[in-house]
């Protein structure tokens, strides 16, 4: 499957970050030719990548939308500038690599299966909670019991814990539905 360029740029970023070890939620992502202790000092191999690929132009074009649609800000650190991949990046990141790679079934034949009780006064979380599961390739069991065949437990637990719903969220493993 053939993803936007914005989905391919926020998955390579969201990747370095990882690679480099930083907590999701404050990562930091030089702009230009300055160095940046969190990258290990040189230049940011993502915005290096998509701003020879694309030009600056449109590369400024998409930093642009990037950060009008709330992807990325824009910060200041140490008197170097950069950006910092949000939440909604994040997710929309990590949307991405899910429809960009495929869901692989668990080896060992066991299925994922996931239990929630949201109370009502939080329907947003409710709601979110359903769309990652959909993303993830779970499928509705029954109301609020969700399984899947694909091995995506740790994905599951990144976003939960991202989005803070793993209070209400039960995960266990099943030989067979």
């Amino acid at each position: 499957m053939r993803l936007p360029i914005t989905d391919k740029f926020l998955w390579d970023a969201y990747k370095v970050a990882r690679f480099s070890g930083r907590a999701v939620h404050f990562m930091f992502f030089t702009t230009y030719i300055q160095k940046a202790r969190i990258m290990g000092g040189g230049q940011n191999p993502v915005f290096e990548k998509y701003r020879k690929q694309m030009g600056e132009q449109k590369f400024s074009k998409l930093i642009y939308y990037l950060k009008r649609n709330n992807y990325i800000q824009a910060k200041a650190l140490e008197n170097k500038r950069g950006f910092i991949l949000t939440k909604e990046g994040i997710s929309k990141a990590l949307k991405a690599s899910f429809q960009a790679e495929e869901k692989k079934k668990r080896k060992d034949g066991k299925w994922a299966m996931i239990i929630f009780d949201v109370p009502q006064k939080h329907q947003k979380a409710r709601n979110l909670l359903k769309s990652i599961l959909l993303n993830l390739g779970y499928k509705l069991l029954q109301q609020s019991v969700w399984v899947t065949p694909y091995d995506v437990s740790k994905s599951t637990e990144e976003l939960l814990q991202m989005y803070d719903l793993e209070k209400y969220v039960k995960i266990f493993l099943i030989e067979e539905v």
